[in-house]
């Protein structure tokens, strides 16, 4: 599918989409979610595809949402909004595959939602991430959701209350970003950092995903009464029967990529 405000490239078992309104600094309209929806559940349908990468064009990341489609909106329209911005930001959590976000410049408000509603991130040296509207007249009210819980509690309110940007260093010590490398490393770095995520079984990774974000949800108990039931069924057949088969014959498994 062709979309207006993104590119979806395939390369091998891997899936790129990147944001492409560098004059608009990827901002993320109504219709820039909705595509950006579109295209990770279309993608995650696809049981050959290992690999979804978040990127995009231009000096910023994304700078979070059009605030001139914000100001004409009334609070009905406003609502919809934020739920289409969230349907789009869960269904990166939500797809089998693993997501990483190519971070390159400034990720603020719904932009460092964005990169934090990822799998994984890898940034440019020169990237900065910002919640800003402690500093103003909106508080980053839903973009904190997917922020503090990568952060922590107290760090979550510095970034929330000050508005203030915090750079990749910073980013990376106060894991809201996995890897941080020289600007001309990141896409060859974000690309070894996938190979490196998804080897093994597609199938084994999917459930994977799946388990372990919905058991961080749960009490300690029912975490370990989720896991248990789970790993037991993964274990009996397919891919979770034949990685231990393989160790006993001494052999490297062959992945059907199946349960």
């Amino acid at each position: 599918m062709d979309y207006e405000n993104l590119e979806c490239e395939r390369d091998g078992e891997y899936v790129t989409i990147t944001l492409s309104r560098p004059d608009r600094r990827n901002c993320l309209s109504t219709q820039v979610l909705m595509e950006l929806e579109h295209a990770v559940r279309t993608t995650g349908e696809h049981d050959d595809v290992a690999g979804i990468v978040l990127a995009s064009t231009g000096p910023v990341f994304s700078s979070g949402h059009d605030l001139a489609e914000m100001a004409g909106m009334t609070g009905d329209e406003l609502h919809e909004l934020f739920t289409v911005c969230t349907r789009a930001m869960t269904s990166l959590a939500e797809v089998p595959q693993v997501v990483i976000a190519q971070v390159q410049g400034l990720a603020t408000a719904a932009g460092a939602q964005l990169a934090a509603s990822t799998d994984l991130v890898v940034a440019s040296e020169e990237a900065r991430f910002a919640t800003p509207g402690g500093k103003g007249g909106l508080f980053c009210h839903t973009p904190m959701v997917a922020v503090a819980r990568q952060i922590g509690r107290k760090r979550a309110a510095e970034m929330a209350l000050t508005g203030g940007a915090i750079d990749a260093a910073t980013a990376v010590q106060w894991g809201l970003v996995n890897r941080v490398v020289p600007a001309v490393d990141l896409e060859q770095a974000t690309r070894d950092f996938m190979g490196y995520a998804t080897r093994g079984s597609r199938y084994a990774k999917g459930l994977g995903k799946a388990t372990m974000y919905a058991q961080m949800d749960m009490t300690f108990q029912d975490a370990y009464e989720l896991a248990v039931s789970v790993m037991s069924n993964a274990a009996a057949s397919g891919d979770g029967r034949e990685w231990p088969t393989a160790f006993v014959e001494k052999r490297r498994p062959e992945w059907s990529h199946e349960g």
